[in-house]
């Protein structure tokens, strides 16, 4: 809080001294005379900071500017005005903003005005029950940070007062807020190329090229969206290569969601940043044609909705061992439902929509598995496709039915087992909220000319001051594997400083899987890594051979 003192001298008693005030605990709020951009805590937030200062200075001035053009003064004098105030040209209080993760905004404010010494309090209404109180001589600036509890649009008023004559100026201004929360959707196909569904063409997507895909307006999808979850399948393939997905209008990464080898039917999850135009690009990188599905079960926008909560990866399904459901193979084109409420960590309501990774094994033939919310028909779409005797798997986000179950259904003509293990769930309580990126490489051990060692661990790193992260969104590939093994993901122990001082310790490797391979084969699949406390996440070979690595940044979960 602002001294008696300060205040003393803003109105009269030591004009010329008069400072800023300095920080304050409350929500975060700076002044520019005491802490400079730095409280910003990075150079990407200096950098907002400086433009939402700059936009003050010239709203403040512009509107001063109307106004003695226009003859018309710009100050409104409150009751006790002297008449010094009364008679002045103008006062004006200008504002800019900037957003940064995934709830937080930062507000520059000045004044423009011509009463010289002019000492100005500013009063901040967040729009959200909150405000705020701080002092600043006029024409330099005060800047604020706020962080909102939920997602979505806010209105942000600001009150400015000169103290001496009483003077005020208010400016009022919409900010939402960069964070995306999910809303659950019954799966439904968007995409396939075989039949025409969702393209004109009807016909398999030539190499090198790409096909769209409309999200924002179809199957009830809204405007606006900020990305989208899909089950994306390619099939009828002739020759090896990889599906790239982005967001329309944006430059093709160098990423990967998909990987295949000629006559295969690959599956993957993909949150996929949707474009301005409601689009998103599937890009074929291959040398032969290939048959595209992309069916929808979730997405995400600036609006309040469903937040993420990681958990412990733990094994909700195992038919091997009677494990959730009944003990044997699911049968061929049978359906069994799964406790999701109150199972593996989960509450036991308020639970919209969960994250699985999905894993058939042993299966008879080839075929797929449907993952759907409890109390609903099966649709036809499909979340694992699989050959016979193939283990695969895949990560699934479902919605949840109401009675706190989902369902999966073997749509196989012969018997498989099945393994589900829950990473995570979305409900209103969930305080991450979706950050979606331009899609970038981690890592790729190709690059440093040795792979990941049998039994040994790669670990990452994804810090950013003033980021309270929940979980990355990446997409693992493991390619030229000297032998048979599978992948697991947890989140490390250590810090970021314990590696770069040598002080860290072995972690233990986790229990769980989220893929499996055979020797020279490539493979890919989602993860929603929880990052714990120390934002470093493991990634192991447990199997006995040499594999290469590959790790794709497509998002993050941030609470602040």
């Amino acid at each position: 809080m602002i001294s008696a003192a300060v205040v003393a001298a803003a109105v009269g008693l030591v004009p010329a001294t008069a400072q800023a005030a300095g920080p304050s605990a409350d929500h975060g709020r700076t002044s520019t005379a005491t802490s400079p951009a730095a409280t910003a805590g990075s150079a990407q937030e200096a950098a907002k900071e400086a433009a939402a200062k700059d936009t003050a200075a010239k709203v403040a001035k512009a509107k001063a500017k109307a106004k003695a053009k226009a003859g018309a003064p710009g100050a409104t004098a409150e009751s006790g005005a002297s008449s010094r105030a009364q008679q002045s040209e103008y006062f004006e209080v200008g504002m800019g903003t900037s957003t940064s993760f995934a709830h937080s905004v930062g507000m520059a404010t000045s004044v423009a005005t011509d009463m010289a010494g002019s000492y100005v309090q500013f009063d901040v209404d967040w729009g959200d029950g909150a405000t705020d109180l701080d002092f600043g001589n006029a024409e330099a600036f005060v800047y604020f940070k706020h962080k909102y509890a939920e997602v979505g649009a806010h209105k942000i008023t600001i009150k400015a007062t000169d103290l001496r004559t009483k003077t005020t100026s208010t400016a009022t201004q919409d900010v939402v807020v960069d964070g995306s929360e999910f809303t659950p959707h019954a799966p439904t196909r968007l995409l396939d190329t075989r039949d025409g569904t969702g393209t004109s063409a009807g016909r398999p997507v030539a190499p090198y090229t790409t096909t769209r895909v409309k999200v924002a307006g179809n199957a009830g999808i809204p405007a606006g969206v900020t990305a989208v979850a899909l089950n994306i399948t390619a099939t009828n393939t002739s020759a090896g290569g990889h599906i790239s997905a982005y967001a329309s209008g944006k430059q093709q990464p160098t990423t990967s969601n998909v990987n295949f080898a000629a006559g295969q039917t690959v599956p993957n999850l993909a949150i996929v940043p949707v474009g301005e135009d409601g689009y998103v690009e599937l890009a074929n990188r291959s040398e032969g044609p290939v048959d595209l599905i992309a069916d929808v079960t979730g997405y995400f926008s600036r609006s309040a909705a469903a937040g993420y909560t990681s958990v412990k990866p733990s094994r909700l399904v195992d038919t091997r061992e009677g494990l959730g459901t009944a003990k044997g193979q699911a049968a061929a084109q049978s359906t069994f439902g799964v406790q999701i409420a109150g199972q593996g960590g989960l509450p036991t309501t308020g639970v919209t929509a969960v994250a699985l990774n999905v894993t058939v094994t042993d299966p008879k033939s080839s075929g797929h598995l449907t993952v759907f919310p409890g109390g609903q028909q099966a649709p036809s779409t499909s979340s694992v496709n699989f050959a016979a005797g193939q283990t695969v798997a895949n990560a699934v986000i479902v919605p949840v039915g109401p009675d706190g179950r989902i369902n999966v259904r073997n749509g196989a003509w012969s018997p498989t087992d099945v393994i589900v293990d829950v990473t995570g769930y979305y409900s209103a309580d969930g305080k991450a909220a979706y950050l979606p990126v331009e899609p970038k490489r981690l890592h790729d051990s190709r690059t440093f000319a040795f792979p990941l060692a049998g039994q040994d661990y790669h670990h990452e790193t994804l810090w950013r001051s003033g980021m309270a992260l929940e979980a990355l969104v990446v997409n693992t590939t493991v390619t030229n594997p000297q032998g048979s093994g599978h992948l697991s993901v947890a989140q490390d122990p250590n810090t970021t400083d314990d590696y770069i001082s040598g002080k860290y310790v072995r972690p233990t490797p986790p229990d769980s899987s989220v893929l499996n391979w055979t020797k020279g084969a490539t493979v890919a699949n989602l993860v929603q890594a929880s990052t714990g406390g120390t934002d470093v996440v493991d990634f192991w070979n447990r199997g006995w051979e040499p594999t290469d690595l590959i790790v794709d940044l497509f998002g993050m979960y941030d609470k602040n």
